[in-house]
């Protein structure tokens, strides 16, 4: 669906991709809307990487169908590569090569006119503060500044789309900070559609107008980051987060047997128990008791996205899942976590 005033710049139907008998991505349907950051949020092997793959026609979907920019991924791939720009989770620059050079060897490929060409890479290279290097090989910079060039890289051609897997994965507190600053100016001055993949939890809260939870290759919900933690405590709904002494693995298998418990995430020492109501508070701190469990801080809190996804998906954000267990009021299963260069 689009927002009021909007139009469709990708729209995806029944979009599937299947691995001989695994299916990667599952009928999905989403649309987003010209010029807003629109985030694919779930954990690895979500399926969000393969979404892009095929979104940038990289690789070809076993079934559905999806325009970008107003073509069709299947019939008019050339047209489609010609609208957009593409940040991948693996940096595509050439070591031994300059700022200067890596940015003219791109947009020759994209046979953009060789004075066109350079003034659009000064421009980027002003964008991004990196024309005091312009000159310097790549292989001499922090990662930070290589995810510079490396997000300037995409937009070379101009285009009207921006696909970005991951482009904060490996960086440091500092460089992730530039790099979500330079998406938001990328955006509001330009005026760029940007699909953001990723499993940083605030990062997709302060950069995306709407965000699309995939998990196990299907959409679980759509909207908001405001939105989605709405459908939370619209209905009474309170997040308890309970700190303990050297939990068993099982606490929060223990604690969702307590009668308002909907649903409980175990990480380390950590356990959050979504209630079904406001003042179920005493009720889940009886039930540390009764279990045998050992308080050292507790608080109600604001429901975040991390307290989204396990509505709606019916387990954490942490790769590593574990035992399955029923979550009760009809809202599916949930699984408990496991716990020398230019800078």
């Amino acid at each position: 669906m689009t927002s009021p005033g909007h139009s469709c710049n990708i729209e995806t139907k029944g979009l599937t991709k299947k691995f001989g008998g695994f299916t990667a991505v599952d009928g999905v349907d989403f649309c987003v809307n010209e010029g807003e950051i629109f985030g694919l949020l779930g954990p690895n092997g979500a399926g969000k990487s393969t979404i892009i793959r095929m979104l940038t026609t990289l690789s070809r979907p076993t079934s559905g169908t999806a325009t970008v920019a107003g073509h069709d991924i299947v019939r008019d791939p050339h047209k489609v590569r010609e609208m957009v720009g593409i940040v991948s989770e693996k940096m595509i620059m050439y070591d031994r090569l300059t700022p200067r050079e890596n940015l003219r060897l791109f947009g020759r490929l994209y046979n953009v006119p060789r004075r066109a060409l350079d003034d659009r890479i000064e421009e980027l290279l002003t964008i991004v503060n990196m024309t005091k290097w312009a000159d310097t090989q790549i292989g001499k910079f922090s990662t930070g500044m290589r995810q510079r060039i490396n997000v300037v890289r995409s937009l070379v051609s101009k285009p009207r789309v921006v696909f970005m897997d991951e482009p904060t994965l490996g960086l440091d507190p500092q460089s992730t900070t530039e790099i979500r600053k330079l998406i938001q100016r990328l955006n509001r001055s330009d005026g760029l559609t940007i699909v953001l993949t990723t499993h940083i939890m605030n990062e997709a809260d302060v950069l995306c107008g709407r965000i699309g939870l995939i998990d196990k290759g299907r959409i679980a919900a759509i909207g908001s980051p405001s939105e989605l933690k709405g459908r939370i405590t619209e209905k009474g709904r309170t997040i308890v987060d309970l700190d303990l002494f050297d939990p068993p693995p099982d606490a929060a298998d223990r604690l969702s047997r307590a009668e308002s418990v909907l649903s409980a995430a175990q990480t380390e020492n950590r356990v959050k128990v979504m209630v079904s109501r406001e003042n179920a508070f005493e009720e889940v701190l009886s039930a540390v008791r009764e279990n045998g469990l050992r308080l050292r801080n507790a608080s109600v809190s604001s429901p975040s996205l991390e307290d989204v996804f396990l509505h709606f998906t019916g387990r954490s954000m942490v790769d590593e899942v574990k035992d399955k267990v029923p979550m009760k009021g009809g809202h599916g299963p949930w699984r408990r976590s496991g716990s020398g260069r230019v800078r």
